[in-house]
């Protein structure tokens, strides 16, 4: 059966952290859904506009993972948005991977209590709004159970990697560090 991810499309999202990994897990053969919170069409923060595959409105919480790129203006209206929170509550609860970069990890996914009691990552200086059961880790790409955090856009092609790895195995990744000259 196959794997299947949802990425979370808002105005302001940092454009190298979703299409790197939109790309990749493609490459790896996940289904991976753009989903578009406030409009169909998203301006990234660095001006560049994105048409998401459907509204999350319309997507039940039933993939295997979500992912939530960071990115300024992006991640403070992904943390604002009820509709998101609820979401990502969802995925969570039913076991799901829960995978931010960036602000995510601080501005989303911390103030949810996802990485109270956990090792994380984000970018660096962000971690302050963490909480103290938190532990922080400065490297590229921290996984703990069923949460991958990771520090920005350079970091993003070794988050999407870890995604798959976490989704369907090493052998995977492997092959695409082959196939796009990451090995």
């Amino acid at each position: 059966m196959s794997k299947k991810a949802i990425i979370l499309l808002v105005t302001g999202f940092e454009e190298i952290e979703t299409v790197t990994v939109v790309d990749i897990l493609r490459r790896a053969g996940i289904e991976i859904v753009s989903a578009g919170i406030d409009s169909m069409n998203i301006t990234g923060s660095h001006g560049i506009t994105i048409s998401a595959d459907k509204k999350l409105n319309d997507i039940k919480p039933e993939a295997d993972a979500v992912i939530i790129p960071g990115g300024m203006p992006g991640a403070l209206h992904l943390h604002n948005s009820s509709e998101v929170n609820d979401f990502i509550k969802d995925m969570n609860s039913r076991g799901a991977l829960i995978a931010g970069i960036c602000a995510a990890p601080s501005v989303v996914m911390a103030p949810m209590g996802l990485l109270d009691n956990k090792t994380a990552t984000c970018y660096p200086g962000d971690q302050i709004d963490f909480a103290k059961s938190t532990k922080y880790k400065n490297k590229a790409v921290v996984v703990d159970g069923n949460i991958i955090t990771s520090q920005g856009p350079a970091t993003a092609m070794e988050f999407a990697f870890a995604i798959v790895e976490k989704l369907i195995g090493k052998d995977a990744v492997k092959k695409l560090k082959r196939q796009t000259l990451a090995d």
